[in-house]
């Protein structure tokens, strides 16, 4: 069986960490290797001590997704911090580079995911892998899991990508039925008492002296 390499990337919101427990519980095989990636800002400042700060910010970010892998049994996890665009550039970039087979992150409205669908510099048909984007699920959303293929406008691109919709399982309310009270559904239920009680054999005791 062949390792994969799955990269997900690292944001400081709830559906990043959603994302990577998804792909520890659906997609991860033994033998694979996880790519924690985090991509932080370039900044227009030439302080190096700020640049270390990001860098520092990120990395303890990704320790953080790190833990979350520790509790899955021998899962193999690495640690990629770098600077780049939001765009997705940098994220293409590394993703060649590692020899990525799946990409997975969660879909939110600062996502990088919905400028690389919309950017016209070809972007995404770099992005040689699969892309699983991760959302939260929405109120109307029946329960399940669903999955949504997005088609680019590039025809020429060969990026899988897919929107996957997760939901917890919802139980109905089940209301027992009533039962009618019965008095003495079964007259062989009934026990009959022969003889007199020991109260009464008293009382008569009593009486007679």
């Amino acid at each position: 069986m062949d390792v994969r390499k799955i990269v997900v990337v690292v944001e400081d919101v709830e559906i990043a960490r959603t994302a990577l427990q998804w792909t520890l519980q659906n997609l991860l095989r033994y033998g694979d290797i996880i790519t924690l990636l985090h991509i932080f800002s370039i900044t227009r400042s030439k302080s190096n001590k700020k640049l270390r700060l990001l860098r520092l910010q990120g990395f303890q970010l990704a320790l953080s997704f790190q833990d979350i892998c520790s509790n899955f049994f021998n899962t193999k996890t690495e640690i990629v911090v770098t600077q780049g665009d939001q765009d997705g550039g940098k994220i293409g970039a590394m993703v060649r580079e590692i020899g990525a087979s799946t990409l997975v992150a969660g879909l939110h409205e600062q996502s990088f995911l919905y400028r690389l669908a919309m950017s016209h510099n070809h972007i995404a048909s770099n992005l040689n892998c699969k892309v699983l984007a991760i959302k939260q699920p929405t109120p109307l959303m029946t329960t399940g899991t669903r999955t949504r293929t997005i088609c680019f406008q590039d025809s020429s691109t060969n990026m899988d990508f897919s929107q996957i919709e997760i939901n917890a399982l919802s139980f109905p309310e089940v209301i027992q039925p009533k039962i009618p009270y019965q008095i003495c559904p079964d007259r062989h239920s009934i026990i009959w008492r022969s003889g007199r009680s020991r109260r009464s054999i008293v009382k008569k005791q009593v009486n007679s002296e």
